[in-house]
């Protein structure tokens, strides 16, 4: 687990992953996830799960979340990532105490969204109840990982890439 940013922050981007998973698409799992992605800037995108009937075109929340910030010219803004869920009960409340963490898939997109960040991510994961609020950084959760670097891509040059595209 990395340092903890401030218990304000985290509460914040908590909460509005929390606010996020009440948005999932989730009739085939009944389990849903929101992920809340902090810029630079304060800025908060949000996103949930989107599930398909085909199963392996569904989206989890953390990489719709990741897309919408770079959907915005924002993916090197990133700083910090927050996720939370539970499942979806009878009566349609989401629920439970266990801390959500990321799925492989998800690790690899906050690598790739870390790399071209050029900054260590917080990664806040939470259960849909509860104050318990694990912090991990990518590398922890995503040891020994293929990115941007393993191809040349640095950083300084990504950034400038995406800000010379978009002049």
């Amino acid at each position: 687990m990395t340092d903890s940013p401030t218990p304000a922050s985290v509460q914040s981007l908590v909460a509005a992953a929390r606010a996020a998973m009440h948005h999932a698409h989730a009739p085939y799992s009944q389990f849903a996830v929101g992920a809340a992605v902090r810029l630079t800037d304060g800025t908060i995108i949000q996103g949930s799960n989107f599930e398909n009937a085909s199963y392996g075109l569904s989206l989890c929340a953390e990489t719709v979340a990741i897309a919408a910030a770079n959907a915005q010219g924002r993916l090197t803004d990133i700083e910090a990532i927050a996720v939370a869920g539970g499942a979806i009960d009878d009566a349609g409340r989401i629920g439970g105490a266990a801390v959500v963490t990321p799925c492989g898939r998800c690790r690899q997109i906050m690598n790739e969204a870390e790399q071209m960040a050029g900054r260590t991510l917080a990664i806040l994961c939470a259960a849909a109840e509860g104050d318990a609020v694990q912090t991990h950084s990518v590398a922890a959760l995503l040891p020994a990982a293929f990115g941007p670097a393993n191809l040349g891509i640095t950083p300084g040059l990504a950034r400038a890439a995406i800000e010379s595209r978009d002049a």
